[in-house]
């Protein structure tokens, strides 16, 4: 069952990424529509993807360090470039420092709060799985 926690690692970083959008996008008063939410959402989808890769996140999903933190660390500037050059929208630097700590916040936070629920989950099992003394 090892690919559920990686599925649920996944599955919450793009909701973060997510959350980021709508925020924005409704902070801006901008028209609430799927191509808008997508054009917003795709560099740093992106850079979601990249941050996964470079973390090798499916190794240990759920860890806030270095995992997160790695994540969170492509993530940005990945998709605040790929928004710079490929987008019409730009990155000027106060959408930078807010999507910083916005997505810093989300995607190291919802790993630091899952924490208590998934500590010693490797250890419990070990545990269990070797024969008795």
């Amino acid at each position: 069952m090892r690919f559920v926690p990686i599925a649920v690692a996944a599955v919450l970083d793009l909701v973060c990424v997510g959350a980021f959008v709508v925020v924005g996008r409704a902070s801006h008063e901008e028209a609430s529509s799927i191509a808008g939410f997508l054009g917003t959402a795709w560099p740093f989808a992106a850079g979601l993807i990249a941050g996964w890769l470079v973390a090798r996140a499916w190794r240990a999903p759920m860890r806030a360090v270095w995992t997160g933190v790695i994540v969170w660390a492509v993530t940005v500037p990945v998709g605040l470039a790929l928004r710079a050059f490929l987008t019409p929208d730009g990155a000027p630097w106060s959408f930078a420092i807010v999507t910083t700590v916005f997505l810093g916040a989300a995607m190291v936070g919802w790993r630091e709060l899952a924490r208590p629920f998934t500590m010693g989950r490797g250890r419990r099992k070990e545990n269990e799985e070797s024969p008795a003394s």
